[in-house]
């Protein structure tokens, strides 16, 4: 590029950043108007023994001061670690002493400089998570459980499947397009959820799953040209790994959503949750063998594609019992629906190549079949 190319790209930054700094400094003073309202978020409270430990961000446009923290309303002392200024989003831990007891209820409170106070409840109070070898252990049992058990067991279908007709095989490559469908949305859905009940407003919640899922889809469609697209000269091979990454990127979130809940203690780590979960994701293992249905010796192959779709539940549990963040369960709640939603897109134009297929009752039955069976085993769980 020439001089006078890279001058016209960096002259209009250079004023953008002219501009700021006036607005931001000597041309502050006649736009100051309006009162400032602080915020701040707790983000992650831990009971650990004899002591309650939240984490605060200051999510609001103003520096901030913790002056006090409360339990169920009753001013208790507290400790802020590194101190108690916060400017804007900065992190800072509260330690309350508190002689809490496992599974009663609990309200946090914490309150500033202008007398604000925020609070937070907590269900059923219960020991954090400790970061030793064992909770590593448990936490890849249940995504083993409820991640590549599950989807290897779906994949058994395969021989089933490949003695059906072409007609009834639409049926099943429908129901693949209904199971993902669901999986986007609930996806989607979680993400939206988690970011109303635990992100300020002032980090765009919403935006933020928007930006991520478009992100996620946009990423993908490019990797999908790059394998040449969704063709019938591809086979289904294509159309297999696409599904695998995207149930991939959905298991990371649904491992992720799983080990958060425990660190949290939000829900009981049973058998009981774990097995419904091992029924509702056993249908992923199904939406993979269906588009490679008419392909032999694939054992191997199907293997690595099992692995791709279920292995992430261990790393999300991981991720989200010893690393959990809000945004980053939104962010990856987020990109798990963007990445199922492209595969839906791609792989409807391989399997229903018009419209008028649409009405077939192979295709519109497979596409509400993979609806119901996904929402009834999602009451399970």
């Amino acid at each position: 590029m020439s001089p006078r190319g890279v001058a016209g790209a960096i002259s209009p930054l250079a004023l953008l950043v002219i501009l700021v700094w006036y607005i931001t400094g000597p041309g502050s003073d006649p736009l100051d108007v309006g009162v400032a309202i602080p915020d701040i978020t707790l983000e992650r409270i831990s009971f650990v023994e004899s002591e309650i430990r939240i984490e605060v961000r200051n999510t609001g446009p103003i520096p901030v001061d913790i002056v006090q923290g409360d339990v169920n309303d009753r001013i208790q002392p507290a400790a802020v670690e590194p101190d108690g200024h916060l400017e804007r989003f900065e992190v800072a831990l509260v330690r309350i002493p508190y002689q809490w007891n496992e599974a009663e209820p609990y309200n946090i409170g914490i309150t500033i400089h202008d007398g604000t106070r925020f609070e937070r409840d907590i269900e059923a109070a219960t020991m954090a998570v400790i970061y030793d070898m064992e909770q590593a252990g448990l936490l890849a049992l249940a995504g083993l459980y409820v991640g590549i058990i599950p989807v290897f067991i779906g994949l058994l279908w395969l021989p089933f499947i490949r003695r059906l007709s072409a007609a009834n095989r639409g049926f099943f490559l429908a129901l693949t397009i209904g199971l993902l469908l669901f999986l986007a949305v609930d996806s989607a859905e979680e993400a939206l959820e988690i970011s109303a009940e635990n992100i300020s407003g002032s980090m765009n919640g919403a935006l933020l799953v928007l930006v991520s899922a478009a992100a996620a889809f946009l990423a993908l469609q490019y990797a999908g040209s790059r394998m040449g697209g969704m063709s019938k000269a591809q086979t289904g091979m294509a159309a297999a790994l696409m599904i695998s990454v995207g149930i991939g990127l959905h298991n990371f979130s649904e491992g992720l959503a799983l080990g958060a809940a425990l660190n949290l203690g939000s829900v009981a780590f049973s058998a009981y949750l774990m097995a419904g979960f091992a029924i509702h994701n056993t249908t992923e293992g199904v939406a993979i063998a269906a588009p490679i249905s008419e392909k032999r010796h694939m054992i191997s192959r199907l293997a690595i594609l099992g692995m791709i779709a279920g292995a992430p539940a261990i790393f999300g549990a991981w991720t989200g019992g010893f690393l959990y963040s809000p945004i980053s369960s939104v962010i990856f709640l987020a990109v798990g629906a963007g990445a199922i939603f492209q595969v839906i897109l791609s792989i409807s134009g391989w399997i229903i190549p018009d419209m008028a297929r649409l009405a077939s009752p192979q295709i519109a039955g497979g596409l509400i079949s993979g609806l119901v069976i996904m929402y009834a085993t999602s009451i399970l769980v």
